[in-house]
């Protein structure tokens, strides 16, 4: 019994002063484990006379739980001084300056981008998507265009191998759409597309366009105007004014070149010297046209029943008429001196 009293004032004295939840493990294994004093005690009752088992064995347990509970105690304790240690060592100086938050800008093509689809959202239209790396047929048997045609050439176009290209315009987002759904039909199609180009001010063999189509029973070169010309005012100003030119595209007939009045000179050519317009007063801003019979059939509509437009512009060519960027590779360095000064720019 008086082993068992030592026992307990030596392993409370020592759990008191642990510091660490790894001095706390190694009472717990000296005192606790199996070779640890009361675990002999315990194998030790056997060799006792029977009337003082009960006893011993009894005061023994106590000990054990008590010991347990000081271990417990012990653990909780080291293990809060620990977390109160590590949080003041990792604490921040509040009165410290803070890092200058430099806000991200967006991008003067997303800018234009954002501008068509907000114009042409009030009228119905909404934006599909389909893939960069294209089949022929999507990108051009479908559209109407001869074997013959220029734009099939390797000198135009990037081929993966014979039937698989770089897609030249998002027209494949429209005949992919055509394909899944009936009409009535109305998207826009903003994207990347890819051609042959080589690089300089105005040229970039990446670059983006929004293509536009609208199919329905009674759709009319008429809406077509109307449309272009609500999205001339939106993206230029309600001033602007516009022209159509005959013009020829292999997926449309009657086919159109829309311009739009100079936004430099402000339409009157500027007595013949601006350098945007080239003294015209006007400057070709997209195509457009009402959308071949042909390419109508080879997505499995009547070209009896319905009819419709389709329009496509450069956003690159908006965004340098826009803001008067004269060199398209500008658009592409990253450099944030150019960029961040879009950010007062942006038309609500």
């Amino acid at each position: 019994m008086e082993d068992l009293k030592r026992l307990e004032r030596s392993l409370l004295s020592r759990a008191r002063r642990a510091k660490t939840t790894q001095d706390v493990a190694d009472l717990r294994a000296e005192f606790l484990g199996k070779k640890g004093p009361l675990g002999q005690a315990l194998r030790g009752l056997g060799e006792l006379p029977p009337e003082e088992r009960p006893k011993l064995g009894e005061r023994v347990n106590a000990l054990k739980a008590k010991l347990e509970a000081a271990l417990d105690e012990a653990k909780t304790r080291v293990e809060q001084a620990e977390r109160t240690l590590q949080l003041a060592q990792g604490a921040q100086d509040v009165t410290l300056p803070s890092r200058r938050v430099v806000p991200g800008l967006p991008h003067p093509l997303r800018l234009v981008e954002r501008s068509i689809i907000d114009a042409m959202a009030g009228l119905g239209f909404t934006v599909a998507e389909g893939p960069l790396v294209e089949h022929d047929w999507y990108n051009f048997e479908a559209l109407n265009f001869p074997p013959d045609h220029p734009a099939r050439d390797a000198q135009d176009t990037f081929f993966i191998d014979d039937k698989v290209l770089l897609r030249t315009h998002t027209s494949n987002v429209q005949i992919r759409t055509m394909l899944k759904t009936k009409p009535p039909v109305r998207i826009l199609a903003p994207g990347m597309v890819f051609r042959h180009d080589e690089i300089d001010a105005t040229h970039t063999p990446c670059f983006h366009q929004v293509e536009g189509l609208w199919v329905d029973e009674k759709v009319t070169f008429a809406d077509l105007k109307g449309v272009l010309h609500r999205l001339a005012a939106s993206l230029f100003g309600p001033e602007t004014r516009v022209r159509f030119r005959p013009s020829f595209f292999p997926f449309t007939e009657p086919s159109a070149e829309m311009d739009v009045s100079c936004v430099i000179c402000g339409g009157t050519g500027g007595e013949g010297k601006c350098r945007v317009c080239k003294g015209t007063g006007w400057l070709e801003i997209l195509g457009a046209g009402m959308v071949d019979p042909a390419v109508l059939e080879a997505v499995g509509y009547d070209p009896d029943r319905v009819q419709g437009f389709a329009f496509g512009m450069g956003v690159e060519r908006i965004a340098m008429l826009r803001w008067g960027i004269e060199d398209i590779r500008l658009v592409y360095e990253n450099d944030v001196r150019f960029l961040e000064q879009f950010s007062a720019r942006v038309r609500t």
